[in-house]
This record gives C-alpha cells, sequence and structure tokens, in this order.
C-alpha cells in the first residue's frame, strides 16, 4: 500500500521535473551563487546552538492530516509575529497539494524577517536545494525515509557547498545511525509518522539519547503547550519545531513565552 509520504514525494518529482523544464539548471545555480554571496553560512543551525531550547516556528496554511488550519493566511505577517515573539528560526511550508504551501511564501517571508528560515518541503532531487538556496533560505529538510545514505551524503555536501544548514529528520534508531553516518549536524526526530500522519509525543525523547552533544536534535511535531515542551527540555532536546499550536495561537508571543516556560 502506498503511504502518504510516498505519495507527497511522487508529486514533489513531478513538481522538480516540471520546473526544471522552465528553467536550466545554469541559471537556478547562478540564482542561488547570487542570492548566497556574502551571506555567512549555517546561519539556522548556530541559531539552534544558542543556549537554551530553541524554538523553529512553522508557517503553514494546511497539512494532511488535519487540512486546512488557517483560512485567512498571511504568511508575511505570521512570520513577523514569531521573529517579534522571539522564535528562533522559522520553518516555511512550500509544499503546494497537501500542505497548500508555495515557494514564493519563502521567497517573502525571507526577505521580510532577519530570523533563519527553513525550506519545508520533501527534498527529493538537489535541484531543491537550489531552489530553496535561491529563494533566501539558511535551511532545508533532508527526510531519510526519501532519500538513500549516497543522496542523503550528496544533498548534505551540497548544503555546504552552499553554506546552507540542513534539518535532516529520521524517524527510528537505525535512521539516526544512518543520518550521523552521512554528516549530519542537525539530526531530527518526527513524533508524527510519514506514513499515515499519527503521533506519538514520546518518540523524540525516546530517541534522544542516540545523538551526541555535538550535533543538534530536534523534535519535531506533536508539541501543543508547556509541559509538552518541559518534557522535551528535560530530555535533553535542543530545538522543538511547532507548527500547528503556533498557528492557531491568536497571541504568538504569549504561546512562544508558554513553550519557553515563562508564562
Amino acid at each position: 500500500m502506498t503511504t502518504i509520504l510516498e505519495t507527497i514525494a511522487e508529486h514533489a518529482r513531478e513538481r522538480v521535473a516540471a520546473a526544471k523544464a522552465k528553467l536550466p539548471q545554469r541559471e537556478l545555480e547562478a540564482l542561488a551563487r547570487e542570492r548566497r554571496a556574502g551571506a555567512a553560512p549555517d546561519a539556522f543551525y548556530r541559531a539552534l546552538r544558542a543556549p537554551g531550547l530553541s524554538f523553529i516556528c512553522e508557517c503553514k496554511k494546511a497539512s494532511p492530516s488535519k487540512g486546512v488550519i488557517a483560512e485567512d493566511y498571511a504568511p508575511v505577517d505570521i512570520a513577523r509575529s514569531y521573529a517579534e515573539a522571539g522564535a528562533d528560526a522559522i520553518s516555511v511550508l512550500t509544499e503546494p497539494r497537501w500542505f497548500l504551501g508555495s515557494d514564493a511564501h519563502l521567497r517573502d517571508i525571507a526577505a521580510a524577517v532577519a530570523v533563519p528560515c527553513l525550506r519545508k518541503d520533501f527534498t527529493v532531487d538537489p535541484w531543491m536545494i537550489w531552489e530553496a538556496a535561491a529563494l533566501g533560505a539558511e535551511a532545508v529538510l533532508l527526510i531519510v525515509s526519501l532519500l538513500d545514505a549516497a543522496q542523503l551524503r550528496d544533498g548534505l555536501a551540497l548544503c555546504r557547498e552552499l553554506g546552507l544548514s540542513a534539518l535532516v529528520e529520521t524517524r527510528d534508531a537505525t535512521q539516526i545511525e544512518t543520518a550521523l553516518a552521512c554528516g549530519a549536524r542537525i539530526v531530527g526526530v518526527n513524533n508524527r509518522n510519514l506514513a499515515d500522519f499519527t503521533v506519538d509525543g514520546g518518540k523524540a525523547a525516546g530517541l534522544r539519547p542516540l545523538v551526541p552533544p555535538e550535533a543538534v536534535f530536534v523534535a519535531e511535531s506533536g508539541v501543543h503547550d508547556g509541559d509538552g515542551a518541559r518534557v522535551l527540555r528535560e530530555a535533553g532536546v535542543d530545538a522543538i519545531l511547532v507548527g500547528e499550536a503556533m498557528m492557531r495561537a491568536p497571541d504568538k508571543r504569549a504561546k512562544l513565552a508558554e513553550l519557553r516556560g515563562l508564562a
């Protein structure tokens, strides 16, 4: 049976094929290198390395599991509110069919805020890394379930070449081992099962001991309140990616303060 992740990944391949038909590779690379010229490398990694628990706040209009989250979606305004609230980084969904994202959302947000942005998409081709750089991202998502070891190693090498960070998403001990062996410096564990989009809130905390302290450990999905964030903080997690809880919060500053344990 085809999983949701496989279906989304196949559509990503179709998107890449269509993009390649419209823009020569050399032109995309030139745009990316121009955008990255003079940029300090690894801004996303350095933001998550700050003392204390860091927060990556996510801009997304919809998801496969929840449907439309924000009917009135103003991504730049949301990103600015995250930045003003003290977010350490911003995740921007660019996947268009199931998350209703757009490359334009990333481009506009990256131009509007100083906080480093992660391109949250289903990277299936190096083209998408070049694209992320051209759009203004400081980081990309590389999902181990979608990439073999050679592809992951090559993706990480391209990120280093462009001065981008890579959040390498894993789901179990074997994938964490693969991520580290390939050179991942930021390892994420998604509490959401990308096969069926169910959530296990304790997965990231349970896998934390497998990632050495020199790497940044990110817990993704499933955090909704201060208690959930506290459990992850006590487990030694370095950063949390929070999507729906921040998107649904009418007061972003108050919600982030709650997650930080300050409210």
